[in-house]
C-alpha cells in the first residue's frame, strides 16, 4: 500500500562530537507491489520498475516526519493534517503530546546557513545574506533535523544553497528535502529551490539533489 523513503542518520558527521541527529522518512502511497533488493546496480526491468515507483514529488506525500536524538528523543510528524511532536519518556519508553499543532511563527530571531561556504555561492545569495547581518542572529548546527526542528519552533530560515562545488545542491530531495518541506508547509511555512518550491519538483533519480 505505501512506499517509504528515509535518511537514516541525518548529521553522521556529527556523531563523534555527540551534536544532535536525527532520521527523516516520508511515506508516499504504492502504486505496486514489489520490492527491491539492496543491490541496485543489477537491477532487471521489474526491480527498475519497483523503484521508479518511489520517484515522486513532495506533493504525493501523505506523511513525513523526522526523530531527532539530542538532550531528548524527539519524534515530529505530519499526516497532512498539521504538523506534531512527541518526546520520548525514558521511564516508560512512551513517546509523549509535547509539541501541538506545531505553527512556526512569523517572524523568529534566527538564519541558518553554513557561511564558511558564503565566497563559493552566487552573488544573490551572498546579498541576500549581508541584508540578514544585524537583524537576524546566525544559528547553525550542521544536522539538518536539528536545524529545522529549531526553525520550526522559533521561526527564522534555514537554507543549503548551490555552490561552485555543488551545482545542484548537497539536500537530497527525495528522502531529505521533500519530507522536511512537507512538514515546513504543513507547520505555515515555505520551502524553495531558489526557482519553485521543492514540494513540487519531480525526483528524476532516488539520489538527486536540491538547492
Amino acid at each position: 500500500k505505501y512506499v517509504a523513503v528515509f535518511d537514516p542518520l541525518d548529521g553522521s558527521s556529527n556523531v563523534q562530537a555527540a551534536v544532535a541527529t536525527g532520521t527523516i522518512f516520508g511515506i508516499f502511497k504504492q502504486n505496486v507491489e514489489c520490492l527491491v533488493d539492496d543491490d541496485d546496480e543489477n537491477m532487471d526491468d521489474e526491480a527498475t520498475k519497483c523503484l521508479l515507483n518511489a520517484l515522486q514529488p513532495g506533493r504525493s506525500l501523505v506523511a513525513a516526519g523526522y526523530c531527532m536524538y539530542s538532550s531528548s528523543t524527539v519524534l515530529v510528524f505530519s499526516l497532512g493534517d498539521g504538523v506534531h511532536g512527541f518526546t520520548l519518556d525514558p521511564r516508560t519508553n512512551e513517546f509523549v503530546l509535547s509539541h501541538d499543532d506545531v505553527r512556526i511563527p512569523e517572524r523568529g530571531p534566527y538564519y541558518s546557513f553554513n557561511e564558511g561556504n558564503l565566497h563559493e555561492w552566487d552573488s544573490q545569495v551572498q546579498s541576500y545574506l549581508d541584508s540578514l547581518q544585524g537583524v537576524k542572529g546566525s544559528r547553525y548546527v550542521g544536522s539538518m533535523v536539528a536545524d529545522v526542528h529549531r526553525t520550526l519552533l522559533y521561526g527564522g530560515i534555514y537554507g543549503y544553497p548551490a555552490d561552485t562545488k555543488n551545482k545542484n545542491g548537497k539536500l537530497r530531495l527525495l528522502y531529505e528535502a521533500a519530507p522536511m518541506s512537507f512538514l515546513v508547509e504543513q507547520a505555515g511555512g515555505r520551502c524553495s529551490d531558489g526557482r519553485r518550491p521543492i514540494m513540487d519538483v519531480v525526483p528524476s533519480s532516488v539520489h538527486q539533489r536540491v538547492p
